[in-house]
């Protein structure tokens, strides 16, 4: 899956699969962005008018002597708090004509009192300097004709919102590229087809499954089972698949009844529900069964419900359960079918099936629960030298899977004729 070259459609497949890590990449950006405006809060604006008589003077000028290195050494002392220098005070400070003979003093800062401090302070000293001796145009009498009183800006509200808009926009992206990373890395097979030509075995049915969390919701489980329709029929498939008595008889039930193994990977927790749910659907057709629950290679797995088979007393007669225990294997002989439930980890090199009699295994896995490694695994450990793998199970199948499962036979080749027939002139038209 991994080695897939990346196109449009599968970039938007693992973004789909990975869409928590989208959304949490969002939601962190979000947060910082958020929080970034709320610490850097927008810059206010105040401006003093300064009017000035007729002159000759040029605008651009005056506007260059209102920010001049006197004017800005002589109002710096007045601003609170004073700037750290002219070259800081000159890149919050700025002068602009509105008309001929009117220049606005404008202040930046985050807090409004300060921004109306170097207003002011600047504009004082701006019509101080014109009016001195120092003055390189001349003696000035310019006064001031607004002081600033009120610092505007954005809003305080509008702003953390863009801060926020823009850290969600670059969180989105960086989830986008974390979601696809992370699937271009996922070995787990997850549609139909994959799982199957994992191990060249078909899927014989696909349907979601329950997730019980204890023996009561286990117990639930086995009472009540009953697919919808279209499960129903894909199990009922299943089992004649695997020649079970009850439905649509293909054989008999003298001697032993048959065991269908359903093999699990102890690190695909979702797929171990697929063994009892296919012991209780068929109880649930009138087919003496029982669902044996076998060794597992972690127990965590299996013990609620073999908590729950132990003590199961359910109102389907038709459904029995037990638990195998280190004793040996005691199947019971009553049922037309027994469903044993295994679970195996496929990087143990021990083995759990030993003299099991098991007539037909079922490999069972989840969308996304096993890699192709896993799963092969698992099916050398469940056929051992003489069994083999009749097909596979597959839970909670992803929603965007078109795909069946199903191996393709490989189309017969045609006899070929042959060249010369006895008795026969061919011959070859031009």
């Amino acid at each position: 899956m991994s080695q897939q070259p990346m196109s449009l459609r599968r970039a938007f497949e693992l973004i789909r699969r990975n869409k928590a890590v989208v959304g949490g990449a969002i939601g962190l950006g979000l947060i910082i962005g958020a929080a970034f405006g709320s610490v850097n809060p927008p810059q206010l604006t105040a401006s003093a008018l300064v009017i000035l008589p007729n002159t000759k003077i040029p605008a651009n000028t005056m506007t260059v002597l209102a920010t001049s290195d006197p004017v800005l050494s002589s109002a710096r002392p007045n601003i609170s708090p004073a700037p750290t220098g002219i070259v800081t005070l000159r890149q919050e400070v700025t002068a602009v004509s509105t008309s001929a003979n009117i220049i606005s003093v404008n202040a930046q800062a985050k807090n409004p009192a300060v921004a109306e401090s170097a207003a002011n302070a600047v504009a004082n000293s701006f019509v101080g300097y014109l009016a001195s001796s120092q003055s390189p145009i001349g003696q000035v009498n310019a006064h001031i004709l607004q002081p600033a009183s009120t610092a505007s800006g954005p809003n305080p509200l509008v702003h953390r919102l863009v801060y926020a808009l823009i850290g969600a926009i670059a969180g989105l992206l960086v989830g986008l590229i974390a979601a696809i990373a992370r699937g271009r890395g996922d070995r787990r097979l997850r549609t139909r087809d994959d799982i199957a030509n994992a191990i060249g075995v078909p899927v014989l049915a696909s349907l979601p499954v329950s997730h019980p969390a204890n023996p009561q919701d286990w117990a639930k489980l086995l009472d009540s089972y009953q697919p919808g329709a279209v499960h129903a029929w894909r199990l009922r498939k299943t089992l004649q698949h695997l020649n079970v008595s009850g439905v649509n008889v293909t054989g008999d039930r003298e001697g032993e009844a048959p065991v269908v193994a359903v093999v699990t990977l102890t690190g695909d927790s979702r797929a171990i529900a697929l063994g009892p749910q296919l012991a209780a659907f068929s109880a649930s057709l009138g087919i003496p069964t029982a669902l044996a629950i076998g060794p597992s290679q972690d127990p965590n797995l299996t013990a609620a419900l073999r908590t729950a088979c132990a003590g199961w007393k359910g109102s389907r007669s038709s459904l029995q359960t037990t638990v195998l225990d280190a004793d040996g294997p005691v199947m019971p002989d009553d049922v037309a079918l027994t469903v044993l439930v295994v679970a195996v980890d496929p990087a143990s090199p021990r083995s759990l099936f030993g003299d099991l009699p098991v007539t037909a295994t079922v490999i069972g896995a989840s969308a996304g629960g096993a890699t192709a490694e896993q799963l092969a695994a698992a099916a050398i450990k469940a056929t051992g030298g003489s069994r083999e793998v009749a097909g596979l199970l597959v839970a909670d199948p992803d929603q965007s899977d078109r795909t069946t499962g199903r191996i393709p036979q490989l189309p017969r080749q045609a006899p070929r004729m042959p060249t010369r027939l006895t008795g026969i002139r061919t011959e070859v038209t031009r």
